[in-house]
């Protein structure tokens, strides 16, 4: 994975025609697994493109998953776009999302493809990124803390309060937090490391890009994030930058999937195939987000993380992507380290 992105970051790109271009009417109900100023454009220039209506809602990925379970005898929901890709797997093992094999999964590099296949064509990676930290650089200054370099920072005494990390019973970047812990050092390890971090948060917002938002507004120091959201912080002005743990850390395959029942079947698909051209994809630097597309042919930002200095673990998908292996780790986070 981490040689093919490298590679991918420094090939040449080639362009692709845009998705559909004439009217056609008709609604599409989408939750949005990105941040908002993603959500927005996706939805504005879809809608310009196709005629669609789009209704849009944004969600974290364990909310998102929590809202499609619910409502799977009755679906409001036609297509979930972004997010961490575990709660993506974990929908299609409960058959709540729909096969579908776009005619643009060619398109895609090998890792988005894997995702697809993994899940039985019930869902597609959009978009990659790594796990790290982000830091206020004033507070950090001001509070003369040094900048945690390694996972065994955060849980040194100086950082206490300091730290946030979503919840992960509604967030996909925490989860995915928990999961690359336990990979890197065995469960009962990662969960006597997660004991200690919890003396060290301030809070578990329930969105991933929470602490973040927190950190970047000064309300908190040190967050656990995705590091390609840190660039759009950035632009906005505040004083954020980010780093990815020594030890090695994890990544996500952002995800698309429709809905098993969905009630604008055609419009859903449409959205799918569009979604996974190049100009589609290239909305998500447009909108100051810098994760790296999954078509091969989108323009890659400068800004997107390299990951060719980033030390990535080779992250079993398949294994965190199940629903069972998902509630039992939420279950004794919840039990061991939450409810301590």
């Amino acid at each position: 994975m981490k040689r093919f992105i490298a590679g991918a970051l420094a090939a040449p790109l080639l362009a692709l025609a845009a998705g559909p271009a004439s009217a056609s009417g008709g609604t599409l109900n989408v939750i949005c697994g990105v941040q908002v100023e993603w959500c927005s454009l996706v939805q504005t220039t879809f809608s310009r493109a196709t005629g669609i209506k789009v209704n849009m809602v944004q969600k974290g990925a364990g909310e998102a998953l929590a809202q499609i379970a619910a409502e799977s005898a009755n679906p409001k929901t036609d297509v979930w776009f972004g997010g961490t890709g575990d709660p993506h797997l974990q929908a299609a093992e409960k058959g709540l999302t729909l096969a579908y094999q776009s005619p643009n999964i060619n398109l895609l590099r090998d890792w988005a493809v894997e995702q697809a296949k993994a899940a039985k064509y019930r869902t597609v990676g959009i978009y990659s990124g790594p796990l790290g930290f982000a830091y206020n650089t004033e507070l950090m200054a001001k509070k003369k803390l040094p900048v945690p370099m390694c996972w065994a920072d955060l849980i040194q005494p100086q950082y206490k309060g300091e730290v946030q990390m979503a919840n992960p019973n509604s967030s996909g970047t925490a989860y995915m937090a928990i999961a690359t812990l336990v990979q890197l050092t065995g469960e009962d390890k990662a969960f006597e490391y997660l004991k200690k971090l919890h003396q060290n948060i301030s809070q578990y917002p329930r969105s991933g890009t929470g602490p973040l938002k927190n950190v970047s507004h000064g309300e908190n120091t040190i967050s656990i994030s995705f590091v390609h959201d840190v660039p759009g912080e950035v632009i906005q002005g505040f004083p954020v930058k980010s780093v990815t743990p020594c030890e090695g850390t994890g990544y996500e395959i952002g995800s698309m999937s429709i809905v098993k029942g969905a009630r604008n079947l055609a419009n859903a698909k449409r959205f799918y195939d569009w979604a996974l051209t190049a100009q589609a994809q290239e909305l998500g630097a447009a909108a100051k987000q810098f994760q790296l597309p999954s078509n091969k042919a989108a323009k890659v930002d400068p800004r997107v993380p390299d990951v060719s200095h980033i030390k990535l673990i080779s992250y079993d998908f398949e294994k965190y992507g199940k629903a069972t292996e998902r509630k039992r780790l939420l279950d004794r986070w919840e039990k061991e380290v939450n409810g301590d």
